[in-house]
């Protein structure tokens, strides 16, 4: 793809990633739970910008990772059980990604 294209799709991509993130914001002072659908395609998005499947959470690789143990994702689980116990276990996708 032409370099004009792809910055397109960059300045798209910005401008539906800011709407979404204003409608999440919206959503949670409402009380409505429906942000964590927002919030979990964020963190697809991200996964799949660092190298990972765009299926596949942050918290689902780490753990398929620390089962491995690859230390970067192992510490990234011991980082994540501090806040939520068993998050990496509970948030593997056998059927999405792969580690590398």
């Amino acid at each position: 793809m032409g370099r004009l294209i792809l910055l397109g799709l960059w300045l798209a991509a910005l401008t539906a990633v800011a709407l979404a993130l204003a409608m999440a914001l919206l959503q949670v002072l409402a009380g409505s739970t429906r942000a964590v659908r927002v919030f979990v395609g964020a963190d697809q998005t991200l996964n799949a910008a660092m190298g990972g499947s765009e299926d596949e959470t942050i918290s689902s690789r780490a753990g398929k990772g620390a089962k491995q143990g690859v230390w970067r994702y192992c510490l990234l689980c011991r980082l994540l059980e501090q806040i939520d116990p068993g998050h990496c276990a509970r948030s593997i996708e056998p059927d999405e990604g792969v580690v590398k």
